[in-house]
């Protein structure tokens, strides 16, 4: 079986499963498999493939046609445009999330050397690409599942951040050991109703997902930690999932009466993060 036929097949076998982006994913697969990169494979179509690479390509296939997410088949995802190892016990980082980067960055321009504190970190994409991209700055990557931590702390070797990156466990707000300059939270925001609905159910971790009934029991709480946490002339950015804008910055409006509010909408025109900046 040559490239073309493997890809054409695979292609044809996620169209029927109505896995979207069938052709990228087979693609994607493919290149993990034979570790070549789009041009190699692009030039090469009509090359054979082994015996082995053929079984390994068709098992890979399989999982994802029994749902499994590609980033896990694989262990990589890219983020910011950066690779990052990824496995079962984080979630996999969406591009959508790409704006609290973009927006913290914005923001930091505003303080000399900020500490910063990613709450929810994950697999470390925030935290990590802030480092990379904000050499001056000091990052507090928290999380409450240390399995994640675990992958955080390999991708911090990987990029060679671990100096700058401090990794701690813990819920939410609690282990910071100093109020920061910038909070960066994504929380669970998934209404528990609407879980059976989300593509990757049953392989990513629910703690990492479950909003409870609202969608909002984990940014309620963690709103309520915010005063203690958070500098004078500090400020928040903070993803939020759809038709949650008006609770959220209600509830801001509520603890910080004197803080700037403003919302700002993602590639898609989807209210996606808030944001709240104090002032002395």
């Amino acid at each position: 079986m040559t490239r073309r036929q493997a890809l054409d097949r695979a292609r044809e076998l996620m169209v029927a499963k109505n896995i979207e982006s069938a052709a990228l994913e087979a693609e994607l697969l493919l290149r993990y498999i034979l570790e070549i990169d789009r041009a190699q494979l692009y030039t090469d179509l009509d090359l054979e493939l082994t015996p082995r690479q053929e079984k390994s390509y068709h098992r890979s296939i399989e999982r994802r046609l029994q749902g499994e997410p590609s980033a896990y088949i694989t262990g990589h995802r890219e983020f910011f445009g950066i690779d990052f190892f990824v496995d079962e016990n984080v979630l996999i980082p969406r591009p959508e999330t790409e704006l609290l980067v973009e927006q913290t960055i914005i923001r930091s321009k505003n303080y000399a050397a900020p500490l910063i504190a990613d709450i929810g970190t994950g697999c470390g994409t925030v935290a990590i690409s802030l480092a990379l991209n904000l050499p001056d700055s000091r990052i507090d990557a928290v999380d409450i599942s240390g399995a994640a931590l675990a992958v955080a702390k390999l991708n911090c070797r990987k990029h060679n951040v671990q100096d700058r990156v401090r990794l701690l466990v813990g819920n939410m707000l609690g282990p910071l050991p100093e109020p920061a300059d910038i909070i960066v939270a994504n929380l669970p925001y998934v209404r528990s109703a609407e879980l059976p609905r989300v593509n990757t159910i049953g392989f990513e971790p629910p703690l990492a997902l479950d909003g409870g009934r609202d969608g909002l029991d984990a940014i309620r709480a963690f709103c309520f930690q915010l005063r203690e946490k958070i500098k004078p002339s500090g400020c928040l950015l903070m993803e939020i999932g759809v038709g949650q804008k008006e609770a959220v910055t209600d509830l801001l409006a509520g603890i910080f009466p004197t803080g700037h509010i403003e919302v700002i909408p993602d590639l898609n025109g989807i209210d996606r993060v808030v944001g709240l900046s104090l002032s002395q």
